[in-house]
């Protein structure tokens, strides 16, 4: 029968400071994984698994969507749908390397840099797609041949060079000036996006002082827009992890309490073996590497012991 050992997982204090997450407490992976390691450890829960498979599942519902698409639009021929399938190609690509990069990004301290800044490529891009479809389809008809409609689209690549340059340098100083990462990170996401969207805004606001009939375009963008706001607010808060540190360190309130882990503490304690030792600094650990949730599990079995 085949057996499968999943990855075992660590603590805040277990992992290097480049690898923690500000209000996340547990469900780190090995900062040192095998890639096959990670990709098994996006079938356990930790803290990574939703972010891969939020990413990873999308990524094939658009592939689909532009299947659908290519059934019905000349993309080959007709010009006018080219900045459409710009924007398609992007929005697979993006979510699909964000997939990745959260998968793979605790081989190494150095791998999680290199994947996270294909990611930041990747939302760049995204951004990009944005503005080509926003500059051919939602751009005023008060400003279209206007300067800015020429120059829409070589200004979003400028925006994108250089917040995706932006993104990537906040990394190397994030341990050191935690707070200016975070400052310059998420003006590299707001900057593209305020940009790219400016078309859309003045088209929003037209319709709200009545220049312009409701249509269901205008409720689609409004709830992209929202939704939008929305992610950028929880990015830059970090909520609600940063209220209740360790109740969101996968999904919702309930920490995960593996069978795994009960069952290496028990070896360690009770079979005279080895400690377990920190991935940090490589000293023994016993009880220091355990969440209070284990030590009280470990108590009751351990009480129970005689009468199981």
């Amino acid at each position: 029968m085949l057996s499968i050992r999943l990855p075992q997982l660590f603590d805040i204090h277990q992992v290097p400071k480049v690898f923690r997450e500000d209000g996340i407490m547990s469900g780190y992976r090995h900062p040192r994984s095998s890639a096959v390691d990670c990709i098994l450890s996006s079938f356990q829960m930790t803290n990574e698994t939703v972010n891969i498979w939020t990413h990873f599942l999308p990524t094939w519902y658009f592939l689909w969507r532009f299947s659908m698409l290519c059934s019905t639009l000349d993309f080959l021929t007709e010009s006018y749908t080219w900045p459409l399938l710009v924007y398609l190609l992007l929005i697979c690509l993006y979510p699909f390397t964000s997939s990745c990069a959260h998968t793979f990004s605790s081989m190494s301290a150095e791998a999680r840099h290199i994947c996270y800044f294909f990611d930041y490529g990747a939302l760049s891009l995204y951004s990009l797609g944005c503005a080509v479809t926003y500059g051919s389809y939602v751009m005023p008809d008060c400003w279209v041949n206007s300067w800015l409609h020429q120059h829409f689209v070589t200004i979003a690549i400028g925006n994108s060079l250089f917040c995706t340059s932006m993104s990537c340098y906040s990394r190397f100083v994030e341990l050191q000036f935690p707070h200016k990462s975070k400052v310059m990170r998420t003006a590299a996401f707001v900057v593209p996006f305020l940009f790219d969207s400016f078309p859309l805004f003045y088209r929003l606001l037209s319709c709200c002082w009545g220049s312009c009939s409701p249509n269901e375009a205008l409720a689609s963008h409004s709830y992209h827009l929202l939704f939008a706001f929305l992610t950028c607010f929880l990015f830059a808060s970090h909520l609600p992890e940063r209220l209740a540190p360790g109740r969101f360190d996968y999904i919702g309130p309930i920490r995960v309490l593996l069978l795994q882990d009960v069952q290496i503490v028990w070896r360690v304690l009770d079979e005279g073996h080895e400690p377990a030792v920190d991935v940090l600094d490589d000293e023994p650990l016993l009880w220091f590497s355990l969440p209070a949730a284990l030590h009280e599990k470990m108590h009751f079995l351990r009480a129970g012991s005689s009468w199981l």
